[in-house]
């Protein structure tokens, strides 16, 4: 009987912190197939009846979303991969030297708001004459990314066991060749966790893309606010466009779900 309450208990906790994000999703996607009629309309409609598709039509023919999602896969790919090859080695380097100063720099960049990076960004490009393209839009995505991957890193390198990488050393291995042939592929997971997390990151950033790019290289939730209008909030094509916005992220958290929770578990235990 203990067994079967203390499940229900964290079922019900379970519930309890879900809720709200499973609410105002389900929410989102009521709006996105009602009539802009039955959105405004009092008492909430909540179940469409019928149901519609025209807001959906309506983000795409206000919108040139495709040109978008190509934008959004390239600066996110690009700025996971690039803050891939310089935070691993990066977070090996910090682990492996206890360099606690230097991991308190990592932690305050990742928790400084990136609107305080953006002014003398956005100035530096407008000087360099690339405000306009993907290539600041990736740059300033790296601010976000590689402390992200770097903090992760340090975590995962820690808990590796020592005695691996110093059995290497003794048969005649580099350091360079210790972490790549030993620590990294033990590092697999966190790397896995640290690719997710800083794809989320960045495909979902508005501000940079919003203030630094063009007509023509707009991201996807650039694409969202392009839905709000100065005569009214159509919530019908803003909910569908924030739905086709948030589709990837969701389908990836879903599909790696079992691998960030393998990488975050692995990245907690101690190596001995």
């Amino acid at each position: 009987m203990m067994r079967l309450l203390e499940k229900l208990g964290f079922a019900l906790a379970v519930l309890f912190l879900v809720s709200p994000a499973i609410l105002v999703f389900l929410w989102m996607l009521s709006l996105s197939m009602k009539t802009e009629l039955d959105n405004t309309a009092f008492p909430p409609v909540f179940i469409p009846n019928p149901l519609v598709w025209d807001n959906f039509i309506e983000v795409f023919s206000r919108n040139d979303f495709l040109k978008y999602t190509w934008n959004s896969i390239l600066v996110s790919f690009s700025a996971t991969g690039l803050a891939i090859l310089i935070g691993v080695p990066a977070g090996y380097g910090i682990a492996k030297m206890q360099a606690t100063r230097a991991a308190m720099l990592i932690l305050i960049a990742r928790i400084t708001p990136g609107l305080s990076y953006l002014i003398p960004l956005f100035l530096l490009f407008q000087w360099l004459g690339l405000t306009g393209t993907l290539t600041p839009i990736v740059i300033t995505h790296l601010v976000i990314t590689v402390p992200i991957v770097v903090w992760v890193m340090i975590g995962f390198f820690e808990g590796l066991p020592a005695e691996l990488e110093e059995a290497a050393l003794v048969d005649g291995a580099t350091i360079w060749q210790a972490f790549r042939h030993v620590a990294l592929p033990l590092a697999m997971p966190g790397i896995t966790v640290a690719v997710i997390l800083s794809f989320i990151f960045s495909w979902n950033n508005f501000i940079f893309a919003m203030v630094l790019a063009g007509r023509e290289t707009r991201t996807l939730p650039v694409a969202v606010n392009n839905m709000l209008t100065f005569e009214q909030i159509s919530w019908g094509p803003l909910a569908a466009a924030a739905l086709l916005v948030t589709l990837p992220v969701l389908l990836l958290t879903l599909l790696a779900q079992k691998q960030i929770i393998a990488g975050l578990t692995a990245g907690g235990v101690k190596g001995g």
